[in-house]
């Protein structure tokens, strides 16, 4: 029954893809040389940063749904976890002695990406056993303890740096022009790194043998303990993924000159929820899916629609609704994710 339901969704994407791939060749053909070009041009921009923007929302919502569907956590300080990645990568950046003048060395940017994504999962791992596990069973208490760590969180930014700007440094520099479209070489690594740490997640989560601990607490936590799975550990080590995930996100998605401002927690959270959802709770490939509609929506909204640029915040949360109305469920709606 399940697997008839999952062919007929396929089958109705791919009718709808149909259709908006004829309906957009057909219009491309009945637009003049010069508006078709400009077409394609837009039509070439999508395609490629919707394809980032997918990517890296993919990765940043995969932690979320990862705690979600192994531990039943919502975990509302995710957001917070992306803000802390990207201000660990700007100290640690500091103290390994980087200089954008003296000493613009690629290892020191991508040493202080790795200490940022470890401390920050330490810094889950001490959230979840000291918050979260004493009421782990009790839903809204978590929601509530983890509101509050994000505001905790917020507060003691707000302490140690007060308003000002931390620089959040390229991993690369320079451009490239893939298909005519001028991308950063930054641009081009967060794509590649986001889809090889999906990927690897992937293989881990379906290969390994605590992989395997983290399917079946997933399914049953009563009978992965009675099996002699140390639930406790599992899900700290399942905290300690999705927290680094989340700050290696926050390094990747941070306006490179600028500074992850403090109220960049609400937006990750917001794009992570919206994402889980239309994609289906505790669904990883439902929120591989979800991110990369969302990414493309986003996208598309400033490519095709300039004036309506002020919208692609919403974007997100108009998408979530639509698929919400349609299944409620989402895309891939199941209490767990059991592959």
């Amino acid at each position: 029954m399940a697997e008839h339901k999952r062919r007929k969704l396929a089958a109705i994407a791919f009718v709808v893809l149909a259709i908006a791939v004829a309906a957009v060749l057909t219009w491309t053909y009945s637009l003049g040389p010069g508006e078709s070009t400009a077409f394609l041009t837009k039509i070439k921009k999508l395609a490629v940063f919707g394809s980032i923007s997918g990517s890296v929302f993919a990765l940043l919502a995969l932690g979320f749904t990862l705690i979600y569907g192994v531990a039943d956590v919502v975990n509302m300080s995710h957001g917070a976890f992306y803000m802390l990645g990207a201000y660990a990568f700007s100290v640690f950046l500091t103290y390994l002695g980087f200089h954008p003048l003296t000493n613009r060395s690629s290892f020191l940017l991508f040493a202080a990406l790795i200490l940022a994504a470890v401390f920050i999962g330490l810094v889950g791992v001490a959230v979840y056993r000291l918050l979260i596990h004493p009421i782990i069973e009790d839903t809204l208490s978590v929601l509530v303890v983890t509101i509050g760590v994000t505001l905790m969180l917020h507060q003691i930014m707000l302490l140690m740096f007060g308003d000002r700007n931390l620089p959040v440094r390229k991993l690369l520099e320079g451009t490239i022009k893939p298909f005519g479209v001028t991308l950063a070489n930054h641009e081009v690594l967060s794509f590649v790194l986001s889809l090889s740490l999906i990927a690897i997640l992937w293989i881990f989560i379906a290969r390994s043998k605590i992989g395997g601990a983290m399917r079946a607490a997933a399914q049953d936590r009563e009978v992965a303990m009675l099996m002699g799975i140390n639930t406790e550990r599992l899900y700290m080590l399942t905290m300690a993924i999705s927290a680094s995930l989340a700050a290696i996100a926050g390094v990747l998605l941070s306006p490179p000159a600028a500074s992850p401002v403090l109220r960049d927690w609400t937006y990750p959270l917001v794009m992570s929820f919206a994402i889980v959802i239309v994609g289906g709770l505790g669904s990883i490939k439902g929120s591989l899916v979800g991110a990369f509609i969302i990414g493309f929506a986003e996208k598309a909204v400033p490519i095709f629609f300039p004036g309506g640029s002020f919208l692609k915040g919403a974007i997100a949360l108009i998408v979530m609704v639509v698929v919400l109305i349609l299944r409620p469920k989402g895309l891939f709606g199941k209490r767990v994710e059991a592959e």
